[in-house]
C-alpha cells in the first residue's frame, strides 16, 4: 500500500465494504500488524470525519516509562471499540483505521476527484474471512478461564515502530494534521521545559526547584490554569486510602472535586486503592460532566488478560486523556478514557443540575494514561 495522501482532522471518509477490507488482511486478520477487529464491521459502508491523524500512539505494554510509537497510514475516526468480541471489555478504546480501509469522500459521500484512495495489495494465498476475525480475538489454545486476548491495543508493539520523544517532526505533524492547535503545541513545549527545569537535582538542592513549582501554583491559576499537575498525594504509604460509594448511574451529572481535595484521597504515589491519580486528569478538576458508564472489567495491556476490578470506576462523557503532561508521550492522539474513583467526584443534585450543563471541554483536542 503506497499513498502520499495524508488525512487531516475534519476530512470525510467512507469505510470500505466488509469484502474490500477482508481482501486487504492476512490470514490473522491484520494489515501491517494492525488487527481489523469484529467490532469494526458495524462501521463498514458508513461515513465519518477524521478525528485525529494517528501518526503516533502510546504503548502501555512496556514497563514504565511508557513510550511513544510511530504508525503509518492510520487515522482515528469518531468510533470506539464496544468490546463485543472481547468478552465485554469496557475500555472503550478509540479504533485505529488504516488508510486502505477507507475512501476519501465529500460530506455528501461523493468521491474526491484528484485523490487516489490508498489500497493494500490483496492477499492471494490466505484471504481472510469474517469468521477468522472472531477466532483472532484471543491467542489460540489459551485457557478459556484466563484467556489471553488480541486486540488493536495489545498489538501496538507489533504494529508500530519506536518514536523518540525528542523527534521534533512528530510535533510538526501534530500541528499540520490539525491534531492540536498551535497554542497547545506552544504551551506543551513551555510545560515540558518548565517541568524538566523544576526537577533538575541541582535546583532541588538549592531550593530553586521548589520555588519554580510554587510560582506555578501561585500564578498559573490566576489566568484560569491548574495547579502544578505533578503534585503528590498527602496520605503516607502503607496507610489506607479512603473510599466512598455514590452508586453513580449513566446520565447523572457530577462535578470533579478540586485538585487539592483529590490529593487528600491518594497516597504519596498518587494511588487510591491501587488506581492512579494521573496528571492528565488535572485539567478537569472543578468542572461538571455527565457519567457515561461504570467500568468493572477491561483487558490489561501489559498482560493481555481480562482484569476484574474489585470496585467499579467511572468513565465521564467527553473526558479523555489529552497527553498534556505525560512524560515521553506528549500530544499522543489516542484519547483514552481516564478512570475515576467515585471519591474524586460529587453528585450534582437535581436542583443544581439545571444551572450546570456538562462542560464542553477541550477533551477532544488532545489523548488513558499511566
Amino acid at each position: 500500500m503506497k499513498s502520499n495522501f495524508k488525512y487531516r482532522v475534519g476530512d470525510w471518509v467512507e469505510v470500505r465494504t466488509k469484502e474490500e477490507i477482508l481482501r486487504t488482511l492476512d490470514s490473522d486478520g491484520r494489515l501491517e500488524g494492525m488487527p481489523f477487529m469484529p467490532e469494526m464491521l458495524q462501521y463498514c459502508g458508513k461515513r465519518f470525519r477524521v478525528d485525529k491523524r494517528a501518526h503516533k500512539t502510546c504503548d502501555y505494554s512496556t514497563p514504565f516509562p511508557n513510550r511513544t510509537r510511530r504508525l503509518k497510514d492510520t487515522v482515528h475516526l469518531e468510533t470506539r471499540c464496544s468490546g463485543e468480541a472481547h468478552d465485554g471489555c469496557q475500555s472503550g478504546c478509540l479504533l485505529y483505521w488504516k488508510h486502505a480501509w477507507l475512501k476519501p469522500v465529500t460530506g455528501s459521500g461523493e468521491p474526491l476527484f484528484g485523490i487516489s484512495p490508498a489500497k493494500a495489495a490483496p492477499q492471494t494465498e490466505s484471504a481472510c474471512i469474517e469468521a477468522r476475525l472472531w477466532e483472532c480475538t484471543h491467542v489460540p489454545g489459551s485457557d478459556p478461564a484466563s484467556r489471553t486476548y488480541i486486540c488493536q491495543t495489545t498489538e501496538i508493539p507489533r504494529a508500530t515502530t519506536p518514536l523518540a520523544s525528542w523527534d521534533v517532526r512528530q510535533y510538526i505533524e501534530d500541528y499540520r494534521s490539525g491534531n492540536v492547535p498551535f497554542s497547545r503545541l506552544v504551551t506543551g513545549l513551555i510545560y515540558a521545559v518548565y517541568y524538566r527545569a523544576s526537577n533538575i537535582r541541582r535546583l532541588n538542592y538549592t531550593g530553586l526547584g521548589h520555588l519554580l513549582r510554587w510560582l506555578y501554583n501561585t500564578f498559573n491559576p490566576l489566568w484560569g490554569g491548574s495547579l502544578y499537575p505533578k503534585l503528590k498525594g498527602t496520605i503516607p504509604l502503607g496507610q489506607p486510602t479512603p473510599n466512598v460509594t455514590l452508586n453513580l448511574q449513566p446520565g447523572e451529572l457530577v462535578r470533579v472535586k478540586s485538585h487539592r481535595e483529590i490529593l487528600q484521597t491518594v497516597n504519596t504515589e498518587n494511588r487510591n486503592r491501587g488506581m492512579s491519580w494521573d496528571a492528565e486528569l488535572v485539567p478537569y478538576c472543578g468542572k461538571t460532566y455527565r457519567v457515561l458508564r461504570k467500568v468493572d472489567r477491561l483487558i490489561d495491556e501489559k498482560t493481555s488478560k481480562m482484569m476484574e476490578m474489585k470496585s467499579p470506576c467511572i468513565v465521564l462523557d467527553s473526558v479523555v486523556c489529552q497527553a498534556r503532561y505525560t512524560k515521553c508521550r506528549m500530544l499522543c492522539p489516542k484519547q483514552m478514557f481516564p478512570f475515576w474513583r467515585e471519591i474524586w467526584l460529587e453528585r450534582v443534585h437535581p436542583a443544581a443540575a439545571q444551572s450546570h450543563a456538562p462542560e464542553s471541554s477541550e477533551a477532544n483536542t488532545g489523548a488513558v494514561c499511566g
